[in-house]
């Protein structure tokens, strides 16, 4: 009789512990079709394992996006952190904790490994189980309570990462609309001069601007900019720009008054947390002059007469202070077939697989080779020769050229 009922109270404490368990998968299950934050899961994890299978001491650990982190714990003093990753990233497996194992280990019993695709996203440590009783049982449902509350983090947060992922497809494709509208797509050829552009926005979206503003038949203005920083921020500073340098162009006489009102509007929106690199001249056919002023861009460079001269007279960046100090405007005076190439620090930051710069020496001379051509000829010889140096090197950076030929 003794013996029935022994087994009677074994098989109710068995039924119990089942009742609980389904309890328990239904309630977190639930929880997760309510998405229910990543920290309800985790309070959700503590409570169960403390009250509900009498844990005293655990420690969830969950690859996040900067790395691993203890996400939830009983009893259980994080310092130390890295240790212990670095311990429990050698177990792919349920595993049985010894006494002699690692000090950052003392006091608990067991590793259970969660991993996705072969790839760890958590570990949970657990120690001092109160009832020893049907132990292997209760290691079994935690374990899979365990499975269950990391891999629906792993969801959360890999649903996160898309969203964001999608948010900067999305961004992106804004500032690269944006872009087209503010890059022009045609550029005059004429008698007198003509123009040609190479222009390659990294990843499709680059902080790189240039622009033509006729004044009448024999005026007319050029400038080539560096914005920093990418993506919808730069594609809207760089809009406004834009704007700012269509306004106040026609509104002074001067390149250095000019560009001394850009800096004061451009300030006033980036406060010098952004800045711009800028260089615009003014070409006058009739007088055949060139005036120009660099404010802090990679220098253009003049090829007339067989000589070769950096065009770097100027003044400080763009945005980068309230008030610009010292701008200097130069001007040269223009031979026939005078060659202009202008480009952002993209080209001479180029690389080839021997981790050789394209650099301005090299620019210079394919441009002493190549500057009898036609603009749109030497922009599609230089392309060919950027291509062939870069070989199957990526582009690290925006790369615009603007080449102007005054014949």
């Amino acid at each position: 009789m003794n013996r029935e009922l022994v087994i009677l109270e074994k098989l109710e404490k068995e039924l119990s512990l089942k009742q609980l368990q389904i309890k328990s998968l239904l309630t977190i299950t639930q929880a997760i079709n309510d998405n229910v934050s990543a920290d309800g899961l985790f309070n959700m994890y503590k409570s169960f394992l403390s009250w509900e299978m009498g844990i005293e001491k655990m420690a969830l650990f969950v690859i996040e996006d900067q790395g691993w982190e203890c996400t939830t714990s009983i009893n259980f003093n994080r310092k130390g952190k890295e240790e212990i990753i670095a311990l429990l990233l050698q177990h792919k497996r349920l595993y049985t904790i010894k006494k002699d194992e690692h000090i950052q280990l003392l006091g608990f019993d067991i590793v259970i490994p969660v991993f996705h695709k072969e790839v760890p996203i958590a570990y949970s440590i657990i120690g001092g189980i109160k009832d020893k009783e049907d132990l292997y049982n209760k290691i079994q449902f935690i374990t899979t309570i365990t499975n269950i509350i990391a891999v629906a983090i792993e969801n959360k947060r890999l649903f996160k990462k898309q969203l964001e992922q999608e948010r900067y497809r999305r961004e992106m494709e804004l500032a690269s609309q944006v872009q087209q509208m503010l890059i022009p797509e045609n550029l005059p050829v004429e008698k007198e001069f003509a123009f040609s552009k190479i222009y390659k926005p990294h990843f499709n979206i680059g902080g790189d601007y240039l622009d033509f503003i006729r004044f009448d038949k024999d005026r007319f203005a050029f400038c080539i900019a560096d914005i920093s920083g990418k993506g919808v921020a730069a594609a809207l500073l760089m809009a406004n720009f834009q704007a700012t340098i269509q306004s106040l162009i026609f509104q002074y006489r001067d390149l250095e008054t000019f560009v001394f009102a850009l800096n004061q509007s451009v300030y006033r929106i980036t406060k010098s947390e952004r800045y711009i690199t800028f260089f615009v001249a003014e070409i006058d056919l009739k007088k055949k002059t060139l005036k120009y002023v660099n404010a802090g861009h990679y220098p253009p460079l003049l090829k007339m007469n067989g000589e070769l001269t950096r065009l770097n007279k100027g003044c400080s960046f763009i945005g980068a202070f309230e008030k610009l100090k010292n701008i200097k405007e130069e001007m040269i005076e223009l031979q026939p077939d005078a060659m202009i190439v202008s480009f952002t620090d993209g080209l001479t930051d180029l690389k080839n697989q021997k981790e050789e710069f394209f650099s301005d020496i090299i620019l210079e001379k394919f441009l002493d080779k190549h500057h009898k051509l036609d603009p749109e000829s030497f922009n599609k010889k230089l392309l060919s020769e950027i291509n062939r140096f870069r070989g199957e090197m990526d582009i690290t950076d925006d790369i615009a050229v603007l080449t102007c030929k005054i014949y």
